[in-house]
């Protein structure tokens, strides 16, 4: 695969370097990235987890099986730490990290701190066997997840605890949450995308905007 497929299939996973209406297997593009030792693609690593992650695409293990090496894997755990740490820093808060944070060994732990530690210092990062910016790491982040995160954000007048991606999760399977999202985001569907929001999520939302149900649900939580 060349370069320039890595980038047009990045759009899809919210890193836009080129425009592209594929869909993406959004694990053997994180793998690709890992192995790419481009600083633009580490750099935009943790957006890309995070949106894949937010589609219910991520999954560690099927990443960690495309690659083939143990320096390659060894990279992947580097990047997920970096990333996780990142969240942190910015105090943006995944549902779906949760795991992650809490099933690190004292190794693992003690790595995510030091990355954490550097970019509350805006310390370069060693990743992937590039020394990388915290600064631009961040900044990065924020361009391509902030407006996002805006976005999402007016849809609920009060936060949950558990934030955004724990809600939806309670309400909508993976498929139904994307196709929510990207109809949020007013992203173009496919016909069967169409079809399938309008048969099924469309009738959800539909309940979740009646009033008189939100009334009921707040009075059964008293």
């Amino acid at each position: 695969m060349t370069d320039k497929d890595l980038s047009r299939r990045l759009r899809k996973l919210g890193y836009p370097l080129f425009e592209t209406e594929e869909k993406d297997d959004a694990n053997a593009t994180l793998a690709e990235m890992v192995q790419s030792m481009d600083l633009r693609l580490l750099e935009g690593f943790p957006v890309v987890l995070a949106n894949s992650a937010e589609k219910g695409s991520f999954d560690y293990d099927a990443v960690m099986s495309y690659l083939k090496n143990s320096t390659a894997k060894g990279y992947l755990k580097e990047l997920l730490l970096a990333s996780l740490a990142l969240y942190k820093a910015l105090n943006i808060k995944f549902f779906w990290a949760n795991k992650f944070y809490n099933s690190m060994s004292d190794e693992d732990r003690e790595w995510f701190l030091d990355f954490l530690k550097r970019l509350k210092k805006n310390k370069d990062l060693r990743m992937a066997g590039r020394n990388v910016s915290s600064q631009r790491l961040k900044q990065t982040f924020n361009n391509y997840f902030s407006g996002q995160q805006s976005m999402l954000n007016e849809l609920l007048s009060v936060k949950e605890e558990l934030g955004l991606e724990y809600a939806l999760s309670q309400v909508f399977s993976p498929k139904q949450k994307e196709l929510f999202l990207k109809k949020f985001r007013h992203e173009k569907l496919t016909k069967t995308e169409k079809e399938y929001f309008s048969r099924t999520v469309k009738k959800k939302v539909l309940a979740l905007a009646n009033p008189e149900l939100h009334r009921l649900s707040k009075k059964l939580l008293e």
